[in-house]
C-alpha cells in the first residue's frame, strides 16, 4: 500500500512511508479519514496512543490535526524506522515519542502520562486486539477520565466480552476495517 498520506492538518497532502513486507495492517484513508471525522476537534490538544504503530499515520494524522503528544509503540525495528522517517518527513516529531516495545509490557510500566485516546490496530487474526484491550482495561490509570480506546480490526475478528472498567459504545465498518470504540464505565 503506498497511498499512505497525511490527510488534514499541519502535515496535510505529506506522503507516509509503509512498513515493507506484510507484519503490519495499515489504515487506509478512507478509513483513517472517517474515523478523525468521528473525533473531530475533540483530538485538539489531546494525548494519544499509538499501540502496534506500525506506520505511525494514525498518531502522525492526530498530531497534524492539532493533538498535543503522540506516544507510538511498536516492537518491529523496521516499523520503529519507518514512524522516524514518517515523523521528520511531516516535521512533527517533536510531539512524539516513539519507543520500540512490546505493547503488553509497555502497559505494565508506570504511568508516566494519561492518554485521552488510545488506538490498538494489531496484526490481524491473532487475537492481539482483545489481549490489548484487556491490558488497557486492567490499566485504566492510563486514560484521561473522557478517554476513548479505538480498536482497529477486520469485522470477522470481533468478539464481544465482558471488560471491568471499560465498555464498548460504538462500532463503525468501512469495508475490511471495523472499528469498535470504548469509553471508561461511569
Amino acid at each position: 500500500m503506498s497511498g499512505l498520506r497525511v490527510i488534514s492538518g499541519k502535515a496535510r497532502g505529506r506522503r507516509l512511508r509503509s512498513v515493507p513486507g506484510d507484519l503490519t495492517r495499515p489504515i487506509t484513508d478512507r478509513a483513517k479519514e472517517s474515523l478523525f471525522n468521528i473525533l473531530g476537534s475533540d483530538i485538539d490538544g489531546a494525548v494519544v496512543l499509538d499501540l502496534f504503530a506500525g506506520t505511525g499515520s494514525v498518531g502522525i494524522e492526530a498530531l497534524s490535526r492539532g493533538a498535543a503528544r503522540a506516544r507510538f509503540i511498536d516492537q518491529q525495528r523496521q516499523a520503529i524506522e519507518t514512524i522516524h522517517f514518517n515523523l521528520s518527513a511531516t516535521g512533527l516529531e517533536a510531539s512524539a515519542e516513539v519507543l520500540r516495545q512490546d505493547a503488553f509490557a509497555a502497559l505494565k510500566r508506570d504511568v508516566d502520562c494519561r492518554f485521552d485516546y488510545v488506538f490498538i490496530a494489531p496484526p490481524q487474526y491473532k487475537e492481539l486486539w482483545k489481549r490489548a484491550l484487556l491490558a488497557v482495561d486492567c490499566r485504566v490509570d492510563w486514560l484521561s477520565e473522557d478517554a476513548w480506546v479505538i480498536v482497529q480490526i477486520h469485522p470477522v475478528e470481533y468478539q464481544a466480552f465482558e471488560l471491568q472498567n471499560l465498555k464498548e459504545f460504538d462500532q463503525r465498518r468501512y469495508g475490511s476495517v471495523l472499528f469498535v470504540f470504548y469509553d471508561r464505565r461511569s
